[in-house]
């Protein structure tokens, strides 16, 4: 059972301190806090973890400071969709809104090479209006003797520019708590020109069921994160011939209705090409017009102003001069999506009429 606590609820309060000596005395059940703090208010949620079937929906919402109370329904408690949970599908992050409802596009580099091309590609982006990148500081590699990108070493000009062109979110994987730290100490050394969205990879392969990674992420959210994305990036199949990986972007909708999680996809990652078919249109544009038909909210995708030139997967990027066509194209298939949202709308009111 989750407790979700009046706006602005404090620690120090009366009425919260009645609700914890209530939660300590019940049998069998410990209760885990957690605190979201907005720009204009705080949201407090208490998650009963236990013997909670006995437990009355309507005696805990008369508690006090008690504003609604939810029942777990499904297996993932924090990030999970429940019976009757009206929380947020969204939230937002340095002034830009990641949820269910929309779609932001980050296009970058898959490993950051150098400045120039660095400001070549926000340049691009920002004369698209695009106010999201990818840029790979730290890249693990399945060999060690490959490139392992430049590290912290090019964190301060990545920031610096990224400031320069607008540009509010960088996504950027990392592998150990120490990038996170080395992160963070970029940001303040350069003033918090713009954010970083960490990237935590996790390969799907044969033995990896969808469920396992939800629960990944639930992992992530019970330690007191709940502002997740979830990422497909194919799965790692021999059944994925011709491509890199195979495209597993059906599960766009099946997470969105486990979860309450926005659903990124990443067709360079799975293609691993830029091979096209005989109508013209490559490999990753069509892959990236399923995800974004199927309901997909974020589109991690590579490019590089000199793709011969770059320092990881050089063959799967795209140009520059392809990036207001990708941009159209994903346009297309997003107002798609939303015409199909508005006719299974009038579907469900002619059966209700019905």
């Amino acid at each position: 059972m989750i407790l979700i606590l009046a706006p602005d609820t404090e620690r120090s309060s009366d009425e919260f301190r009645q609700l914890m000596a209530y939660l300590d005395k019940l049998p069998n059940i410990q209760a885990r806090l957690h605190e979201e703090f907005g720009a204009q208010q705080s949201l407090t949620e208490i998650y009963l973890i236990g013997d909670t079937a006995t437990l009355s929906i309507h005696e805990m919402e008369a508690l006090p400071a008690v504003e609604r109370a939810v029942k777990v329904s499904q297996e993932y408690r924090v990030l999970g969709r429940h019976r009757d949970d009206q929380r947020s599908t969204h939230f937002d992050y340095n002034g830009v809104r990641f949820g269910q409802d929309n779609l932001n596009v980050f296009a970058g580099l898959c490993a950051v090479s150098n400045p120039e091309h660095v400001e070549g590609m926000l340049r691009a982006l920002q004369a698209q209006g695009q106010v999201c990148t990818r840029m790979g500081a730290y890249k693990p590699r399945t060999s060690p003797y490959a490139f392992q990108g430049h590290g912290k070493a090019c964190l301060p000009y990545v920031f610096e520019l990224a400031g320069k062109y607008g540009i509010k979110v960088i996504a950027m994987e990392v592998t150990h708590e120490s990038h996170v730290e080395e992160i963070h100490s970029a940001l303040e050394q350069t003033g918090n020109p713009t954010g970083v969205m960490l990237q935590i990879g996790l390969k799907r392969g044969f033995g990896i069921t969808l469920e396992e990674s939800l629960n990944a992420a639930e992992y992530l959210a019970s330690e007191g994160n709940r502002r997740v994305v979830f990422g497909l990036r194919g799965m790692k199949t021999n059944m994925g011939d011709p491509h890199r990986n195979l495209v597993d972007f059906a599960h766009v909708p099946v997470v969105k209705r486990l979860t309450r999680m926005p659903v990124c996809i990443d067709p360079s990652h799975s293609v691993g090409t830029r091979d096209r078919g005989p109508d013209g249109i490559l490999d990753v544009f069509q892959v990236t017009a399923q995800g974004v038909v199927a309901g997909a909210n974020m589109i991690l995708v590579d490019f590089h102003p000199e793709p011969g030139k770059a320092l990881v997967d050089g063959p799967q990027a795209l140009r520059l001069d392809e990036l207001e066509y990708f941009l159209e194209d994903v346009r297309m298939a997003r107002e798609t999506y939303e015409a199909r949202v508005k006719l299974a709308s009038r579907h469900e009111i002619s059966e209700v009429n019905e």
